[in-house]
């Protein structure tokens, strides 16, 4: 019988992480990543879902989020801290190889997993992000102050600029201005204007979410706050200095990327799309599925939970007949 979701903390990596898990523990671990600004809930279906399939499904607030802890400092956000906090959960659970799911954020923890410890990885699911090679010339901050001073990434460099932005609004409108995004460009507010006063509330909250469930989310954020999270853009520098030993190295591990058709910064020529379904994402990632689902948009494991998690499945599911 599959157990009740049931939630604790776990120390890892010097630090105490929430989880949620789910599922019969003597099943395949899956460990599920989430992304910004999320908690483990983003994954709740796909909890339900693979644990009824026999898999032992994980899902933690990431370091900075929800029931986990926060540190106040930008530099205890490196892909290294991060990906030591994944590696700790997995010893904690006594296993030397998992799957790995993650969204956003939870994607580029998951990639860098992928790099840094292939042994531990029995596969990788990505959406939302794909797998980018570092530019060996440009460090992030660079190439961001291309988009002006607009991007939403670049607001969100500043120490306490995007906090004080956030605060001027309740959590509840917040966290709808970024769950219920359905543009596809890179998110530039206007010239001397705020990324968070700039997005627009959708006018009705679409059928794959309800009011109750971004209020969870909203306690959550009223709680924790959003420095840990917003630390994650600050330390992307740091992270690209981190890599450079990496330079050149391809994703070995078997990996399937998903997303929506519509999902942020897909618009346009330089899109990332167009990256997907050119030649270098397959050539840096070579054992690549790639789906891309119509009509999709960011936050894509909830408003297509039904479809990622099949997709999730028949990838977890194929994994397992080739061990």
């Amino acid at each position: 019988m599959t157990s009740s979701l049931r939630e604790k903390k776990i120390k890892t990596n010097g630090i105490w992480l929430n989880v949620a898990e789910k599922g019969n523990k003597e099943g395949p671990l899956v460990l599920l990543l989430h992304g910004f600004p999320e908690t483990w809930y983003s994954w709740r279906h796909q909890i339900d879902f693979l644990s009824s399939h026999g898999y032992h499904v994980v899902a933690p607030d990431l370091r900075g989020y929800g029931d986990s802890d926060s540190l106040p400092s930008h530099e205890s956000y490196t892909v290294s801290h991060l990906v030591a906090d994944v590696i700790g959960l997995l010893d904690h659970y006594g296993t030397a190889q998992a799957f790995v799911a993650g969204h956003d954020w939870g994607a580029i923890i998951g990639w860098c997993l992928c790099l840094f410890r292939p042994d531990r990885v029995k596969g990788y699911i990505s959406l939302s992000v794909p797998y980018f090679p570092r530019d060996p010339k440009l460090k992030p901050s660079d190439f961001f102050k291309s988009f002006g001073d607009g991007l939403y990434i670049s607001q969100f460099q500043k120490p306490g600029r995007a906090e004080a932005a956030f605060a001027k609004h309740d959590c509840l409108t917040v966290m709808k201005k970024f769950l219920l995004i359905t543009r596809t460009d890179y998110l530039v507010a206007p010239p001397d204007t705020e990324i968070i006063d700039h997005l627009e509330i959708a006018s009705t909250i679409p059928d794959w979410i309800t009011e109750e469930e971004i209020q969870v989310y909203a306690e959550k954020f009223q709680r924790s706050g959003f420095t840990g999270p917003l630390n994650y853009y600050r330390a992307m520098d740091l992270n690209w200095e981190i890599l450079a030993p990496w330079q050149d190295s391809k994703i070995v591990v078997p990996t399937k990327f998903i997303a929506g058709d519509k999902d942020i910064g897909n618009e346009g020529p330089n899109g990332t799309m167009e990256y997907v379904k050119g030649e270098m994402f397959k050539s840096v990632v070579p054992n690549l599925e790639i789906v891309v689902i119509e009509d999709g948009h960011h936050f894509i494991q909830q408003e297509k939970s039904e479809q990622v998690s099949q997709e999730i499945l028949s990838f977890l599911n194929k994994l397992s007949k080739t061990e």
